[in-house]
């Protein structure tokens, strides 16, 4: 949405700084969880049993099924928000999800420090999963609404937040890796850190209704559509009486002044000045009323909001560059990314030989190399958009950059990831697998933060809050397709 020349000032951009940190907020669930696999992991291979063997060592794919069972409630619950948003307030939507997901991120912490077996485990952690991701949907979906009333850049600065909470993730994990406390506090710390961000997002949009450019903009399209029915009702009640009293525009007679000379012919003819005449139907004064009364009917007709149907077809093509950014991206991260070594010793394969590098590295490898380089990359991405918006919305060169970022698929899985069966090695080392992380996440925040800023400037005001609506089922859309592919992938390399 445009900004309007009669809106206050967004003073000290408290708004846009309010709606960055609601964006930080609706990624904690899923980035604190997909950060902190290695926590996961370790304790799906704890050994159990007699003398803390086990007979048979079980794979739990956690790296696989979590991407899948954060994605489908995603994808469940923004198609029910996009039809179902205007059933339920905004208000209700927001803050019921954001006290639940506080709710499950503190029942995580706490799960911490209890001592379950495996099995247990690891159905508790997906169950907790699929449900923070719901209330994340439709948190997000309700935001997205909310800010594509405002102009697009709060659209910019909302995604930029989203991108940063996958960073406020990896710092969070490497400062907890860096601690010298065991790894059970350090994973007490870690999972409190959301409990935290939580409640500052909730208290961040708790104080939006207090701010007088908010308001207007949140009131405006209501506003708009009782000014633009007053005006209507006024302007077509005096033409009809007008028309009643065989007035038009306050002429008698249905004369109607030319301004070149004409003269009024008394007689509901207007002399055009080249020898023609234009009749008025003044004199059929029921005519005139029916013709009013259409355009009055008509007029209101074009304030009500499109179906949703309707939107899509406005918005089709953003919705699939979205759709395609988030497949290609959740197809390979981190189900993919996340099991590359280093090629240091310990992690050597025929392809990877080895090398010199202290096994603190190995450590930090996949929290900085993977989480944290993708994390700030996307996040620069996102943010870009609020500067440059190359290519602009009507280019079909947009959608084919889109499409072109396909290759990042084969190129990670010709990565050093380990366990592999099929593929070679090409990439052993670990600058080209940063290389290829960093271009991969700068071009994934940036084409995806365009098409969710593209796509309510398609439409009109009023139908702003559909098509972010939309917009972030499609979203979800491609995060699930991700996930779902992130299956066969992994078998494949």
């Amino acid at each position: 949405m445009k900004a309007r020349k009669d809106a206050p000032v967004d003073r000290f951009w408290v708004v846009g700084v309010i709606f960055f940190l609601l964006g930080l907020g609706t990624l904690l669930p899923w980035n604190f969880f997909m950060t902190a696999t290695m926590y996961f992991q370790e304790r799906l291979n704890k050994p159990e049993g007699v003398n803390g063997t086990d007979a048979v060592h079980k794979e739990y794919h956690f790296n696989n099924w979590m991407t899948l069972l954060s994605q489908l409630p995603l994808l469940l619950f923004t198609f029910l928000n996009s039809f179902l948003y205007q059933r339920i307030s905004e208000k209700w939507r927001i803050t019921g999800s954001l006290v639940l997901i506080f709710v499950l991120f503190f029942l995580t912490a706490i799960l911490v420090k209890v001592d379950i077996e495996r099995d247990a485990f690891f159905s508790i952690t997906m169950a907790t999963i699929w449900f923070i991701n719901s209330f994340g949907a439709v948190l997000q979906g309700s935001l997205f609404g909310l800010v594509g009333l405002l102009p697009q850049k709060y659209s910019a600065v909302f995604m930029s937040g989203q991108g940063l909470a996958g960073a406020f993730a990896a710092i969070a994990m490497l400062m907890s890796i860096v601690s010298k406390t065991d790894k059970e506090t350090a994973a007490l710390g870690y999972f409190i850190t959301p409990c935290m961000g939580t409640l500052v997002t909730l208290l961040s949009y708790m104080l939006l209704p207090h701010l007088k450019f908010a308001r207007f903009y949140f009131n405006k399209s209501k506003s708009y559509e009782v000014e633009t029915n007053q005006e209507l009702l006024t302007n077509g009640g005096e033409e009809i009486a007008g028309m009643g009293n065989g007035k038009l525009n306050g002429h008698t007679n249905g004369a109607v002044p030319t301004g070149n000379g004409a003269v009024p012919t008394g007689n509901g003819a207007v002399p055009t000045g080249n020898g023609t005449v234009v009749h008025t139907d003044a004199e059929t004064g029921g005519d005139g009323s029916r013709q009013a009364f259409l355009s009055l009917e008509a007029s209101n007709a074009q304030d009500r909001k499109l179906s949703v149907l309707q939107v899509f077809r406005k918005i089709w093509v953003m919705a699939f560059c979205v759709t395609f950014v988030f497949t290609v991206t959740l197809s390979v991260f981190p189900a993919i990314t996340a099991d590359v070594r280093t090629s240091c010793t310990g992690n050597q394969t025929e392809a990877a030989p080895v090398g010199e590098c202290s096994g603190a590295w190995s450590a930090y490898f996949i929290p900085v190399c993977c989480f944290l380089v993708f994390n700030i990359m996307d996040w620069i991405g996102r943010t870009v958009t609020s500067v440059v918006q190359w290519p602009r919305k009507e280019s079909a060169l947009f959608p084919a950059l889109v499409v072109a970022r396909v290759i990042f698929v084969p190129l990670f899985m010709l990565c050093n990831v380990q366990k592999r069966s099929y593929l070679p090695v090409l990439f052993a080392d670990e600058a080209s697998f940063s290389i290829i992380m960093m271009v991969f996440a700068l071009t994934s925040g940036y084409c995806a933060c365009l098409s969710m800023t593209y796509a309510p400037q398609l439409v009109a005001p009023k139908d702003a809050e559909t098509a972010g609506a939309l917009m972030t089922f499609f979203l979800a859309l491609g995060l699930s397709l991700g996930a779902a592919l992130s299956f066969p992938l992994r078998a494949l390399v």
